[in-house]
């Protein structure tokens, strides 16, 4: 009879090689043995096998690791300061100025700045006390909120904060150097901003053929509606989302330059 190391065995009556682990041949029905030897803990033919004692150690696999986001480079657990400041900040001022405790006049640019300067920051923080308004409120604070997030988790806060005030300072200077009396309300521009910077690598990688993680459909959804807005409130200016955009696809191209270097 062979060892527990072995393989097969021979049945002595029919000559076939069979599984060390039957009692009985399955081609002419011998007896072989009594009972079947026990199968190794181990998961080896044999006994104990010294193979086992130098198996390297295989960590488990640790939950927490499972928390990160789908997207590569996105912690999903991570929370986002900025972006968060920026939502608040905008629902926060809305609400004041409706009640009536902050004048909106102050807040936008509306005409020539003549030494306001701080309407190109607060302009994107200002809305009308109105249904279209509170639409217009809406689109450009769940853009803020999807892509600003994911930006913050891909660059950091202060990317965030860059795109925002930079596509609303650039919208504001270019509408006072091209209108005679610009009119700028709402956060189209720096949302805008956002997406376009988030947009970059994957339209980067549909370009190449390459696999992306991002929703490019989704996006482009996103961009059209913020676009449009001006079709349905008189505050929305194209000329702000066109330089929101434009803004964050030049930010994209050097955030993904630099973070490939």
């Amino acid at each position: 009879m062979s060892s527990g190391a072995d393989l097969f065995v021979v049945c002595k009556q029919c000559g076939s090689e069979v599984s060390p682990y039957v009692t009985e041949c399955p081609y002419c029905g011998h007896r072989l043995r009594r009972r079947a030897p026990k199968l190794p803990r181990d998961g080896g033919l044999g006994g104990s096998s010294t193979r086992a004692k130098h198996r390297p150690h295989m960590p488990k696999p640790s939950l927490g690791r499972l928390r990160r986001g789908e997207i590569a480079g996105i912690r999903a657990d991570a929370p986002a300061y900025a972006t968060a400041a920026l939502i608040v900040a905008s629902g926060a001022i809305w609400i004041i100025t409706k009640g009536g405790y902050l004048e909106l006049a102050k807040l936008p640019v509306l005409g020539p700045l003549r030494g306001e300067w701080w309407r190109l920051l607060t302009w994107q923080f200002a809305y009308f006390a109105s249904f279209s308004s509170a639409v217009y409120l809406f689109a450009c604070m769940l853009a803020v909120g999807i892509f600003g997030w994911l930006n913050e988790h891909r660059h950091g806060p202060l990317v965030v904060l860059a795109l925002f005030f930079g596509a609303g300072i650039s919208a504001g200077l270019l509408a006072e150097a091209l209108y005679s009396l610009p009119l700028l309300l709402g956060a189209n521009a720096g949302a805008l901003a956002l997406l376009a910077a988030w947009a970059v690598p994957d339209l980067d990688a549909l370009r190449r053929r390459q696999f992306y993680d991002g929703d490019l459909l989704g996006t482009a959804a996103f961009a059209a509606v913020l676009l449009a807005m001006p079709l349905a409130t008189r505050q929305a200016s194209w000329l702000a989302g066109l330089t929101g955009v434009t803004l964050g696809l030049l930010a994209g191209l050097g955030l993904s330059r630099v973070k490939a270097a």
